[in-house]
């Protein structure tokens, strides 16, 4: 009897811890899942608090303050000034024709500095307006008659080369004047420093979408695009979309593509905002006086689509507008290319090019 309680008990034993072993497999799904959820919010929490900060002409996010004024320089873009220095670092490059049929950049720079910048150029006084809508320092190198006048004014904080040639600004012995003259960034702080110009103070911000938003951008077809700004097409370019990347690469009128002099690195785009704007020569030598106050009719490129918009100047800084609502831009780096309304886009623009 005695072997026989033992054996009834220990049998009892077996089955109490297979159940407690149930039990414990029953919970333990529960518990896993719990797990999950609890990484899945702090994931979320995560994200929702990784970038408190933004650049205000990039949207791009920061873990630290994106406070800091913007740069602003004029880079020649005649055929013997290629490769340029520092294009691929620029927040915006506007592309505005200067004589001729040869357009020049105004390379604006917040959230990247670049070691050396150039060749760099003379000033017109409609680029010294947009840099003016920045609150940017403006760098030249030279100046047409009306814009000396609004530099001496102070209409905007400058440093120019007709100034400070062979200090702040050097001549590089690979290229002939008027294409060799650089500027280091450290230099224009330098400058900046010299002339007690306050380099605090972030400028205007676009408006941005996010990037889930970036990947429903809608349109027609934009995978090729081609800007021609005149007959002999010097400054005529073409934009690859690269679907990979989900940017545009640029190439020049010869088919080069735009790189970096110094890093080899390519210019890569986010938004190509064209548009059209009044031209008119107002001297002998074609110059001209452009209208980048009045607002008309662009074309905003995003995710290899295209649609049709218009611009405004919203207080000196350039934005696409539909139905009179600010359209977002992608984060990134924007290229606004400015052609002249004669001939005007369908003339100028071309999509789908091959």
């Amino acid at each position: 009897m005695k072997k026989w309680a033992v054996a009834m008990a220990a049998v009892l034993l077996l089955f109490s811890g297979c159940s407690n072993k149930e039990k414990e497999n029953v919970q333990e799904p529960v518990k896993k899942e719990k797990v999950v959820e609890k990484v899945e919010d702090n994931k979320q929490e995560q994200e929702k608090q990784e970038y408190p900060y933004f650049y205000p002409l990039t949207g791009i996010g920061s873990t630290t303050e994106t406070d800091g004024r913007a740069v602003a320089v004029m880079v020649n873009n005649h055929p013997k000034a290629r490769p340029q220095s520092g294009l691929n670092k620029a927040d915006v490059v506007y592309e505005v024709l200067a004589e001729g049929d040869i357009t020049r950049f105004l390379a604006v720079f917040q959230s990247e500095r670049p070691d050396n910048i150039g060749p760099v150029r003379s000033a017109r006084d409609y680029y010294v307006n947009l840099a003016k809508g920045l609150n940017a320092l403006y760098v030249a190198h030279g100046w047409s008659e009306e814009a000396k006048k609004m530099l001496e004014g102070n209409v905007v904080d400058n440093l120019n080369g007709m100034v400070y040639d062979g200090t702040l600004f050097k001549r590089s012995k690979t290229r002939k004047a008027p294409h060799n003259s650089y500027i280091t960034y450290d230099n224009i702080l330098k400058g900046a420093k010299q002339k007690k110009y306050l380099m605090e103070g972030s400028p205007p911000s676009f408006t941005f979408m996010s990037e889930d938003e970036r990947k429903h951008v809608i349109g027609n077809d934009a995978t090729s695009v081609q800007i021609t700004y005149s007959k002999g097409g010097i400054s005529d370019s073409i934009l690859e979309f690269d679907p990979t990347l989900g940017k545009y690469k640029r190439f020049f009128s010869g088919g080069e593509q735009t790189v970096d002099l110094d890093t080899k690195e390519p210019v890569l785009i986010d938004n190509v905002f064209i548009i059209e704007a009044v031209h008119k020569i107002i001297d002998s030598y074609g110059r001209r006086d452009i209208d980048l106050q009045s607002g008309g009719r662009a074309y905003l490129i995003q995710m290899g689509k295209v649609n049709e918009v218009d611009w405004a100047n919203r207080d000196g800084l350039i934005v696409p507008m539909k139905n009179g609502q600010e359209i977002p831009l992608v984060q990134g780096k924007t290229w606004v290319n400015v052609v002249p309304t004669s001939p005007g886009l369908e003339k100028s623009i071309s999509f789908n090019v091959k």
